[in-house]
């Protein structure tokens, strides 16, 4: 995995309006019988999606890949359940995720279901193609530390020198 230069900050005001954009976006490709969230990122951007575009049966799949900092081998703790899997939920199935960075994930969850459609929040270029709708792209080298991520603290200025 390629060092993670710039850092991105999202504040949950920011990951509000950007999910509703997403919401706003998959209106226009629904509609949809259910719903996927890959765990745990997925859940809180699923939770919104759902709510605007009136998704009711919500499943999720739990995968491992990323301790606080790195990337690492994939694990699925927790698959698809039949129910949405083999396509007992009639109709077109949405996953959700917060972000798509290498694909790794991605391609995972895919695997399962290929012929729902992916939409992730946020983007990065090695996995973007792996989505059908994202809301913004940031650059491979981005970390993006999401709201449940932070504290409030102290920023240093930009500048690094004194007052």
């Amino acid at each position: 995995m390629e060092p993670q230069n710039k850092s991105f900050p999202v504040t949950w005001d920011q990951f509000h309006r950007d999910s509703r954009a997403l919401a706003w976006r998959l209106n226009e490709e629904g509609p949809f019988s259910a719903m996927v969230a890959i765990t745990r990122g997925g859940l809180v951007p699923a939770a919104i999606v759902a709510r605007e575009i009136n998704i009711r049966l919500i499943e999720t799949v739990s995968v491992k890949s990323y301790d606080h900092q790195s990337q690492g081998d994939i694990e699925v703790l927790k698959p698809i359940a039949d129910l949405v899997r083999t396509g007992a939920a009639s109709g077109k199935v949405l996953i959700v995720d917060d972000l798509v960075d290498t694909g790794a994930t991605a391609r995972v969850v895919r695997d399962m279901l290929p012929g729902a459609h992916f939409a992730t929040v946020y983007a990065k270029p090695k996995g973007r193609e792996l989505v059908d709708t994202f809301v913004t792209e940031v650059s491979q080298d981005t970390w993006i530390y999401f709201p449940w991520d932070l504290d409030v603290a102290y920023a240093p200025p930009i500048h690094g020198g004194a007052d």
